[in-house]
């Protein structure tokens, strides 16, 4: 193997390695994505804003060739006992061969049932038969894109009825079924955590970190009374501190490269305060990386480079 191959090969092994962050892309923040490309490592597109939009999609077709984008999705309902929407799934794998991003994602949620749309993502009851049906979903994904999508935990304000596993149990047994990486949004997880008693940091670690890949933070607000307030996920806000105090803890124990995406939707900020999160998240992933590195030399005796 020449000199040249030899650095290429490296260079790509090195990449594969190295954790990023980036930022989803929204037409109101189109000139400050493209201005400050070399600050964002990654772009996620939304994906069902460009199923029926072939303009749209072949404007970020040229975005792909210039720096690397992420498809996620919001409307499959992977997580559901009906099969997925194979007409739906059919616009994802066309959008997938036409773009050529990275990875596709979607939610581990239900969005119908049967002709009615609820218009928005919703807990299905965590229950084996559920675990059982997403993996199914997950696999029809996989066979009709040509690989599997991330899979990603969602934010719910209710406990799911009638279930009879917790979010973790059920995230774990998804995860496992399917076989699917996951995309790990841990503002849905410090809002879980806080609206239904637990320990963020306990939260985390219970679930399967081996399998996490790519990581979601952004912002909310609390709802309702003093008493009876819930965080919602309403990704109009900045990250809250505790956001990446969960993503250094993840970045501690998680052995995979992450990749992090900043998500907002709307009451946008200046660029530079969005560039400024991306550097706290790049900053939150050295901490944890360092802690990593520390407690694996303090166990073995041994200096760790």
């Amino acid at each position: 193997m020449g000199a040249e191959v030899r650095a290429e090969v490296t260079a790509e092994i090195r990449d594969a390695m190295r954790d990023r962050v980036g930022l989803g892309w929204r037409p109101e923040l189109a000139a400050g994505i493209l201005a400050s490309l070399d600050s964002i490592d990654v772009i996620e597109l939304i994906a069902d804003n460009l199923f029926d939009s072939p303009e749209r999609a072949r404007a970020l077709r040229m975005l792909s060739s210039q720096t690397t984008v992420v498809l996620h999705g919001v409307g499959l309902g992977m997580a559901s006992t009906l099969p997925v929407d194979l007409k739906r799934l059919g616009k994802m794998a066309r959008l997938v061969e036409f773009l050529k991003p990275e990875s596709w994602s979607e939610h581990l949620a239900f969005v119908r049932a049967g002709e009615i749309e609820i218009g928005h993502l919703a807990a299905p009851p965590r229950t084996r038969s559920t675990v059982e049906a997403t993996a199914e979903n997950i696999d029809t994904g996989r066979k009709m894109v040509g690989t599997a999508p991330k899979m990603e935990n969602i934010a719910t304000l209710i406990d799911p009825p009638v279930s009879d596993l917790d979010e973790s149990e059920w995230l774990k047994r998804s995860v496992e079924a399917s076989g699917a990486e996951m995309l790990l949004d841990l503002h849905n997880l410090y809002a879980n955590a806080l609206n239904f008693g637990l320990n963020p940091s306990d939260f985390l670690l219970r679930l399967p970190l081996e399998k996490v890949r790519q990581v979601h933070i952004s912002g909310g607000q609390f709802i309702g009374d003093p008493v009876s307030r819930r965080l919602l996920d309403d990704h109009l806000h900045d990250p809250p501190d505790p956001v990446f105090d969960l993503l250094e803890e993840l970045a501690a124990v998680c052995p995979n490269p992450l990749t992090v995406i900043l998500e907002r939707d709307g009451s946008y900020p200046p660029m530079g305060l969005l560039l400024a999160q991306l550097e706290l998240a790049r900053q939150a992933l050295q901490k944890g990386r360092a802690r990593e590195r520390s407690e694996v030399g303090t166990v073995s005796g041994v200096a760790v480079c």
